[in-house]
């Protein structure tokens, strides 16, 4: 009988944990495209750090797919930030449009991965 609860506890629980580092995302995605808002790696990084910690409490859940989609979201991202830095040396212009593509990219991945947790919904593993 108390299997119920403790299950709806802890979803409850991945919920709120998930909520949080979708804001932070969030936060660091919009900032990432507004001139000077370069604020996020800081919370970039401790998003990053709930989502390793509190990733084992979600396996077996659909939360699980969740921490996956964020996690890869941010590895991706860094990973094609780091390619596309060259071109902020050789090229100031396509290294911003560049960046800001990627920005784009990266706040629509945070956005749709709110939405369907906010339904209950698992993610999906697309790029």
């Amino acid at each position: 009988m108390n299997q119920p609860i403790h299950d709806a506890q802890q979803l409850q629980s991945l919920n709120t944990i998930g909520t949080i580092s979708y804001v932070l995302h969030l936060i660091v995605a919009v900032g990432a495209l507004i001139p000077g808002g370069q604020f996020g790696p800081v919370l970039l990084i401790a998003a990053l750090i709930i989502d390793l910690v509190k990733r084992p409490a979600a396996e077996g859940t659909w939360h699980a797919s969740h921490f996956r989609w964020r996690i890869r979201t941010v590895w991706i991202a860094a990973l094609l930030y780091a390619l596309t830095a060259p071109l902020w040396f050789a090229f100031l212009v396509p290294g911003w449009i560049a960046w800001a593509l990627i920005s784009i990219w990266f706040l629509y991945r945070i956005i749709t991965g709110m939405m369907r947790m906010n339904h209950g919904q698992p993610m999906e593993y697309p790029l």
